[in-house]
């Protein structure tokens, strides 16, 4: 996967994906059972249910979408009930004439200096900043403490997929790795959508792809999605399990980059162990690096 993703391919493939996973009594249509020869709806009951026509929705499926309108893509994101973040994937994919053209990114995406005082005034809470294709940007001491010390990783490593997916000690740290891996590879499909002209992010999935079986996997579904908010449970080698909210900010001035906490429920276990995290400082850090 060398230089860019095939937004065509990609295009094609995600319709394909969504149409499959319809079966006919979920939008209302009769479901002729055994004799049905593909699975999920037909192009043609798709077609009917957006009020298009067939020959355009193939050719649509078929990745030609440049000259599409955005009330023809919102029509298909209805019948195909897509979610916001599908609806949005779908439109980045078929990249219409109202959608804006971005700059392509630079290798390395500074981060604000007033961001990284943010960050280092911040002593109890984790923080850090993420920028496309989930690479790590800057963090605090607390985030060191809970994640491990990414200044002693080499820069191209300080990438969240590289570490769920290649690194055995967040699969050991994330209690519930199966949804935090769903959900790298679901984020990185929204970059990927976004950006297919990224060749770090291309290289990204290439390397992946060939390195993990799950990621390959994952990455075959084509499934998207956004998540700034939730709940993780770790299981950190030093102070056992915590349960830690998460909150992501999108910066204003810069959509790509997102700022990142965790916390624990004031009074929990999980605060007291964050407690003690702070106080070990490099001693919890190295726990996760060495």
């Amino acid at each position: 996967m060398d230089g860019q993703l095939d937004r065509r391919a990609e295009l094609s493939e995600f319709l394909r994906t969504r149409r499959a996973r319809l079966k006919p009594q979920d939008v209302g249509l009769p479901d002729f059972g055994r004799h049905r020869r593909v699975p999920g709806l037909r192009r043609e009951e798709l077609s009917q249910l957006a009020g298009v026509s067939v020959a355009y929705y193939t050719r649509l499926e078929q990745g030609n979408g440049q000259n599409v309108s955005a009330e023809v893509l919102d029509s298909i994101a209805r019948a195909l009930r897509l979610t916001d973040a599908e609806h949005a994937h779908l439109t980045h994919l078929a990249k219409p004439k109202q959608q804006r053209r971005r700059p392509a990114a630079r290798a390395q995406q500074p981060v604000r200096v007033a961001l990284l005082q943010l960050l280092e005034s911040i002593d109890t809470v984790p923080a850090y900043v993420t920028g496309r294709r989930s690479d790590i940007l800057a963090w605090n001491r607390m985030a060191a403490a809970l994640f491990g010390d990414w200044g002693e990783l080499p820069a191209q490593e300080r990438n969240w997929a590289r570490l769920v997916f290649l690194n055995p000690e967040y699969r050991e740290l994330f209690v519930d790795w199966d949804q935090k891996a769903y959900d790298m590879v679901s984020f990185l499909r929204m970059d990927a959508g976004r950006h297919p002209d990224d060749p770090r992010l291309s290289a990204l999935v290439g390397e992946l792809s060939v390195k993990s079986e799950e990621f390959r996997r994952l990455w075959a579904t084509h499934d998207v999605k956004e998540k700034s908010y939730g709940v993780k449970r770790m299981r950190h080698p030093l102070v056992g399990d915590l349960t830690l909210s998460f909150e992501t900010f999108r910066l204003v001035d810069d959509d790509e980059q997102a700022f990142v906490t965790y916390h624990a429920e004031p009074g929990s276990p999980s605060a007291e162990a964050l407690r003690l995290l702070a106080s070990w400082g490099r001693d919890a850090a190295a726990a996760l690096t060495t």
